[in-house]
């Protein structure tokens, strides 16, 4: 990889989407439109890989993308072209939730798109506040997967298992403790594409939950 750089622009505007340089990612170049958007997948760069992720797609996104790599020898590029980009919906509740210790609390998460439920690869559910990145629940290929819980949420979280179908994975909440405030991620993958809503999970004894 020395001497390596790996640089995906759109094709149209010479917009700058990604940039591998000197070793590592260089996210701080990236446009402004796809910061937080746009990723290489870390662990298979070593093999070679500079395939990139984008998250959040939108219908601006539609268009050519050329991916053109250089080394100390020679240069080459790629071309990759999006069509009709479909959109991964993913949404909260703008409603305040109050919950008292001890008490259960819904966190709510609805996934509005043509993709079936059964075709949705993942969703999980993670703590992600002061530095944390806790799993709370996962659902992946058509299972919910209690036994992946952080020990703290297990047998203490679950999904409603018969709204599933109809894109509902809000998530309920058991036994609400004093150290379960702070913000919870929904994550969704779906057909390729990935989108989220944040919640906040406020004091509790006059708790609310609003979506960011």
């Amino acid at each position: 990889m020395e001497g390596l750089e790996v640089e995906w622009r759109r094709t149209d505007s010479g917009t700058l989407v990604h940039l591998y340089q000197d070793g590592e990612s260089r996210p701080e170049s990236q446009q402004q439109d796809y910061h937080d958007r746009a990723h290489f997948f870390t662990d298979q760069i070593q093999h070679g890989n500079f395939s990139l992720r984008l998250d959040d797609l939108r219908a601006e996104d539609e268009g050519q993308y050329t991916c053109r790599v250089y080394s100390q020898q020679e240069s080459g590029e790629t071309v990759i072209q999006i069509k009709d980009p479909e959109r991964l919906l993913v949404s909260g509740s703008d409603e305040s939730v109050s919950a008292s210790v001890g008490e259960d609390v819904t966190l709510n998460c609805s996934v509005d798109s043509h993709i079936t439920p059964e075709h949705t690869e993942e969703v999980s559910w993670r703590k992600t506040d002061e530095d944390e990145n806790v799993l709370v629940l996962l659902y992946q290929n058509n299972e919910t997967l209690s036994d992946s819980s952080d020990e703290r949420y297990r047998d203490r979280v679950e999904f409603f298992t018969a709204e599933i179908p109809k894109g509902n994975f809000s998530l309920r909440l058991k036994g609400v403790r004093t150290e379960d405030k702070g913000v919870y991620m929904c994550q969704v993958f779906a057909g390729g594409l990935s989108a989220n809503a944040t919640v906040l999970l406020e004091q509790l004894g006059e708790s609310r939950i609003i979506t960011i």
